[in-house]
């Protein structure tokens, strides 16, 4: 170290000597190990700072390098040392030393630590810059240290904003006056610094601002300058759109104005500057971009002035859903907007398109005519013609108005669409794409919402657009057609991106149109002036055309077509290549469909799809892509035309086994083997067989899931297939495999597994006894795991009624019942240590009903041992509830009225001391009254009326009955359960209550058209009770999937929800259950109704005093808050409304009652806790600017200490309240911009200062690291 600094310091020391021992220098201040004592600082830093002015440039480059480091390695006075011998430099006369030094000084800044660390160096050094970097702007001696002093103070106001607070002020008059600056450069750069400027000043300094900017408008000294003040508002707007939307009232009259002066240049910085208001001003400012599920991005516009706003919500398209927010001050100025961009789009005063139509016409059909004209449009040059700014800027703005107003998609296709398509005749390349840009972002909103949020909003007001849209399709085509054989590329692929999108948006839209575009298809693909790019484009256009358009369409042009798309099978470049073999994979299935019947003659076209793909199929050299692309390409080629490949046949499928072999491409070669076997041109795989089958065996034991799920769907086919072909040898190394994968771990590949013995069991019985007896030990240990349901237990009972089927030796009926039933029945007896999980009873009894109906004739046995072993006082509580839920799966599908007794045991076993057994009791009544209504449902209604003691069990019998029988069965009885159920809807227990709602919602669904009424009459009621049955009874109406009754509930739910301003605090509290139910599964019924409700929502997240009271038990004093329950209720549907209907809320109101929460109970904060963490990602800004209010009730939380004597619930209760507001603060540190608020830096600093806070805090950020770890790992 010593010897580097003698050497550089060192005069006489050969140039190469300085460089080297700087060079070590710096690889030496860049180890965290090196510690510099007092000494050595002062040397290090003197000696660089002498180096800045070495004469060897490159000398002087790694002094600057060192700079960085050496900021974090020396004390503040040496960085002030620093800092000030680089300002004075600046002012140098020397040219040299000034770049030198505005570099320095630009590493150093991005070398300070962040405010939010509470390091005082780096307020400090900042105000030495700041008031240095002032004074040598003002001065205006020199331009060159005037920019370089701009591009500094940009870079301290974006990075450390916040710090400069003070100086905030005499910034501000600084930047003014270079707004006026006769050089351009120093203008721009003042707008960069003052869009900086703008993020942290104060409201009374940005006032001031737009004070200034809007009267220099007025005054309009000049055209130079009202272009500049019009930049700088448009740049204001971009950087912090949501303070500039209380000005636009004023800001766009004015701008307007400007847009009729001749100038386009001034033109231009009008349509930029509206741009801007569209995009970021008004109520809410900034678009961030949140990854979703793969191919979804969230964007959302937040932020706001505090004012209340009407939002709107629109997901713009499925390629990209998104979110946007409209904002609330551009609202009464987008019709002059878009006014005026309509007229100035077509702005093109030097060009006569008129002419260009009339030979458009007469040349429609000559090829000839369009490269006339092509080269006609090439001649034109005008380079004083800037006219073509205007219509960019304007076609910008367009696009930024249709993509954040979906709700004005029907005018958009009135009046914009039509002027859009007419342009698309544009000379200038970079206008054109930029129109084309528009109208793709208007074909992205009007792509039809799928998703579950809106499934059930479908009303046909959606469909608008999309007629409009396909009565503009051959205007589209037209306008189009020509340009796709245009020698420009970029217009081209302008034109196929937009014509993607458009087939994408309208499935078959352009079935008619095929003629016109094919010869642009085949242009770009065989034309050999296309870019690489161009081709991929044409070929992406070809797949989704392919796809989205039905195959008679494309048979005229196959001959045509298909050519130019396998010579791009050979290019060399991989991604065509690539590309090509989608498009030949698609254009095998339009050739000859295996789905419908077809006329169109394959045959002759199987010579030119075949050879282009076997070659790329045999080639071991090529990338990673094309060998998968060619499998899955010559898999379809096998499938759909295999019986057309004679003797190429059986080469090609060796070749397929070669690929098997191979790590990399096994996955794929699976997939296209499973597509060739189901094939019903009953391709013959005898030969690959052999070979094959072992080797697809070997892959059930790789750790790969997606392998193996592959592989068991691919052998499931082979077996259904060709079983014929099968030997047992082959069909048994399968079965070695099989064990492993039948687990509680994974239940997915569990399911497909026994689908394949299913299947065996079907198709190929003879294997059936080969079945290890571990194969079936595992299978039952499924059955009797708690995770068992879903897909996997039917597969599960598929598989057992086949099994017993077979008639196999030790494998029939009743040797399956008992491994089946043997851990239950011996839970009983003395040393038996299985105790079953409540959900194994259930599949048990479902499994003993599959196989009793494959055996009819075993069950009438098994009905009497059954009703024997609940007979008996000797079976255990476990063997009751097996035998009693066996009964009602049984029952469910046979008539068991045969068993006399059966109603006698059922009400007897009502008295068991077991809840269990009692539950079990009533579900086997409901469900073996289902099998035979007629018999058991008037037996259960006199029981309910005339038994007030077992009321409760024979209620939700009756609910079962009601859940599963079928409404035509249901309807004769409907009259008596609807009154037997309103004699005790205002039963004093609330349980009781529940059940009746839940019976009496059920029913409604029935006959909605009837019973929906009469419901609602009863919300008269005078009975409290009545009310809440009644409300409740509405929510078990509302289910996530579209039915019948959702059109009448959506013209009464209203009513329904006017029960939250009920006097009766528990008719309130269903209320909101009723409220929030809707809001979760079914948006559509509440959405229009926000505006009436939520204030009523609201009111119940307050904290009333009137409902809190004192208990005295024993000498203590407990406080009982009877409101607790129903402000829960409150604030957990303010959290539903935050997925389903942000859109709806006016987020300023909401987060004040979330600022209430984050102060209320226990319960509550946790809740608010997550409402803030998830606000945080859904508008950031919103959040922002409410910090200060939000940070202090977190702080609070955080730094409570338990008393001393506390029981150990309190201490955990508090540590999990303290980890919930830790994660709120975590998300909160995830906004941008979030280290500028003084608040959070402070209360950041707070928490590393203290351990216990420092080591929360720690943890929580490992576990959503670990979390997020999780989510995005490779599930295969």
């Amino acid at each position: 170290m010593h010897l580097c600094l003698y050497i550089s310091q060192s005069t006489v020391a050969v140039c190469c000597f300085r460089f080297m021992a700087t060079n070590d220098l710096m690889m030496e201040l860049q180890k965290d190990s090196i510690k510099l004592d007092e000494d050595s600082e002062k040397k290090v830093v003197k000696m660089l700072l002498k180096l800045l002015e070495d004469k060897n440039g490159e000398v002087q480059n790694l002094a600057v390098k060192c700079l960085g480091p050496l900021v974090g390695k020396v004390k503040e006075y040496q960085v002030e040392t620093i800092v000030d011998t680089l300002c004075t430099n600046m002012l140098s006369d020397k040219e040299q030393l000034r770049d030198i030094s505005s570099i320095g000084l630009k590493t150093v800044i991005s070398e300070l630590p962040p405010a939010s660390t509470g390091s005082t160096m780096t307020a400090n050094v900042c105000k030495k810059i700041t008031a240095q970097l002032t004074g040598a702007i003002g001065k205006q001696e020199d331009v060159s240290v005037q920019l370089e002093a701009l591009d500094i103070l940009s870079d301290m106001l974006s990075r450390l904003g916040g710090t400069l607070y003070s100086f905030h002020s005499s910034i501000l008059n600084c930047l003014l006056p270079q707004l006026t600056s006769p050089r351009l450069a120093v203008r721009k750069r003042a707008i960069i610094a003052l869009g900086h400027l703008v993020l942290t000043c104060s409201g009374n300094i940005f006032s001031e601002l737009m004070e200034h900017l809007l009267a220099e408008l007025k005054r309009n000294e000049s055209t130079s300058t009202t272009r500049t003040y019009i930049q700088c508002i448009a740049g204001i707007s971009r950087q912090a759109g949501h303070r500039i939307g209380e000005h636009l009232e004023k800001i766009i009259p004015l701008i307007v104005q400007y847009c009729n002066v001749e100038d386009d240049e001034l033109r231009e910085y009008c349509f930029q500057a509206f741009e801007s208001f569209v995009r970021r001003s008004g109520s809410f400012s900034c678009l961030w971009r949140i990854p979703q599920q793969e191919g979804t991005v969230l964007l959302l516009v937040p932020g706001g002035n505090g004012r209340k706003v009407a939002q709107a919500l629109e997901l713009l398209s499925c390629s990209s859903p998104a979110i946007i927010w409209c904002p609330k001050e551009i609202d009464p100025h987008i019709p002059n907007v878009m006014g005026l961009c309509l007229k100035y789009i077509t702005f093109d005063p030097n060009y006569n398109y008129d002419n260009e139509e009339e030979e458009e016409e007469e040349m429609m059909e000559t090829e000839n005519g369009e490269d006339e004209e092509q080269e006609s449009d090439d001649e034109y040059s005008d380079d004083d013609d800037i006219s073509w700014k205007v219509r960019r800027s304007a076609a910008k703005c367009l696009e930024a108005v249709v993509s954040t107003r979906h709700d004005l998609l029907q005018d958009f296709y009135k009046t914009l669409s039509p002027v859009l398509i007419s342009r698309f005749k544009e000379r200038e390349e970079n206008v054109k794409a930029d129109i084309f840009s528009a109208y793709t972002s208007l074909l992205k909103q009007t792509l039809p919402i799928q998703s579950w949020l809106h499934a059930s909003d479908a009303t046909g007001k959606d469909d608008v657009p999309l007629t409009m849209l396909q009565n503009q399709v051959p205007n589209i085509v037209k306008a189009l057609h020509k340009q796709l054989k245009e020698k420009s590329i970029k217009s081209r692929q302008g034109c196929f991106s937009l014509l993607t999108e458009l087939a994408n948006v309208l499935p078959g839209c352009l079935a008619d149109h095929i003629p016109a575009l094919v010869p642009g298809i085949v242009f770009s693909l065989a034309d050999k002036s296309s870019s690489s790019n161009m081709r991929i484009d044409t070929l992406s256009f070809l797949h989704v055309l392919l796809c989205n358009h039905q195959p008679e369409v494309f048979h005229p042009h196959i001959k045509t077509l298909l050519p130019p798309v396998v010579a791009c099978i050979g290019d060399p470049f991989y991604k065509i290549t690539s590309e090509a073999l989608l498009v030949t994979q698609q254009l095998v299935k339009v050739i000859r469909p295996l789905d419908k019947s077809c006329t169109f003659d394959a045959k002759p076209y199987v010579k030119d799809l075949f050879p282009g793909t076997l070659k790329r199929l045999k080639a071991a050299d090529i990338d990673q892509e094309v060998k998968e692309r060619a499998i899955s390409c010559m898999g379809q080629i096998i499938c759909n035309l295999g019986d057309h490949l004679s003797t190429d046949l059986q080469p090609t499928l060796k070749i397929f086994l070669e690929r098997l072999k191979n790590e990399i491409t096994r996955l794929t070669t699976v997939k296209a083997l499973t597509l060739i076997a189901s094939s019903p041109l009953k391709i013959d795989l005898r030969p690959i067989l052999g070979e094959g089958f072992p080797i697809l065996a070997s892959f059930l034991r790789k750790n790969q899931r997606a392998l193996k799920l592959s592989t068991l769907t691919a052998l499931d086919i082979l077996v259904k297939n060709y079983s014929d072909s099968l030997k047992p040898a082959m069909v048994e190394s399968v079965l070695t495999e099989l064990p492993a994968l039948i687990s509680e771990n994974d239940m997915h590949v569990s399911q497909v597994a026994v689908m394949f013995l299913t299947t065996l069991a079907k198709v190929y019985p003879s294997s059936i006894s080969k079945i290890s007896s571990s194969i079936l030990a595992e299978i039952f240990q499924l059955v009797h795991s708690p995770l068992l349901q879903g897909g996997a237990l039917n597969a599960i009972i598929d598989f057992f009624q086949a099994l017993v089927l077979t008639k196999t030796a030790a494998m029939g009926y009743s040797e399956l019942m008992k491994h089946l039933t043997a851990p239950i029945y011996s839970s009983g007896s003395a040393g038996a240590s299985v105790t079953l999980h409540k959900q194994a009873y259930y599949s048990v009894a479902k499994c003993v009903a599959a196989l009793s109906s494959a055996c009819p004739k075993e069950a009438p046995g098994v009905v009497n041992q059954f009703i024997q072993d609940v007979k008996t006082p000797k079976s255990s509580s476990a063997v009751k509830v097996l035998a009693f839920l066996s009964l009602a799966e049984m029952g469910r599908t046979m008539n068991l009225s045969a068993q006399r007794e059966l109603k006698t045991v059922i009400l007897e076993a009502f008295t068991s001391p077991s809840e269990e057994v009692k539950s079990a009791a009533s579900y086997a009544l409901g469900n073996v009254s289902v099998g035979n209504l007629k018999e058991y449902l008037p037996f259960m209604l006199k029981e309910i009326g005339s038994q007030p003691k077992r009321q409760y069990l024979l209620l939700h019998s009756l609910k079962e009955v009601i859940s599963s029988s079928l409404a035509d069965g249901l309807k004769p009885y409907v009259e008596d359960i609807w009154a037997l159920l309103f004699k005790h809807c205002e039963c004093t227990e609330e349980g009781t209550r529940n059940v009746v709602a839940e019976c009496l919602g059920k029913l409604t669904l029935v006959n909605p058209s009837e019973l929906l009424p009469r419901l609602k009459k009863q919300l008269s009621s005078g009975s409290p009770h009545a009310r809440s049955t009644v409300v409740t009874a509405i929510k078990f109406t509302i289910a996530d999937q579209p039915q019948p009754i959702d059109a009448l509930l959506k013209g009464c739910i209203g009513d329904f929800l006017k029960t939250l301003q009920d006097p009766d605090l528990n008719v309130r509290r269903v209320a909101l259950a009723l409220f929030n139910s809707a809001a979760h599964n079914k948006p559509s019924l509440i959405r229009d109704l926000l505006d009436a409700v939520l204030p009523s929502l609201y009111s119940e997240t307050k904290v009333r005093r009137e409902l809190i009271r004192e208990v005295e038990m024993g000498p203590f004093k407990h406080t009982v808050d009877d409101g607790l329950d129903v402000r829960k209720a409150a604030f957990e549907c303010m959290y539903t409304l935050l997925e389903s209907c942000l859109d709806r809320l006016d987020i300023y109101e909401y987060l004040n009652h979330v600022e209430d929460g984050l102060k209320d109970h226990y319960d509550i904060r946790m809740l608010t806790f997550i409402m803030l963490a998830r606000l945080s990602t859904l508008c950031p800004n919103a959040v922002l600017q409410r910090l200060e209010r939000l940070i202090e009730p977190l702080r609070a939380t955080c730094s409570t200490k338990v008393k001393a004597g506390s029981v150990k619930q309190e201490f955990e209760k508090q540590d999990e309240l303290k980890r919930s507001a830790m994660r709120a603060v975590a998300a909160l540190l995830t906004i941008p911009e979030v280290e500028k608020s003084p608040v959070m830096a402070e209360f950041s600093s707070q928490i590393r200062s203290n351990p216990e806070m420092a080591s929360l805090f720690e943890s929580i950020q490992k576990d959503s690291a670990s979390l997020s770890t999780t989510e995005s790992m490779d599930m295969s």
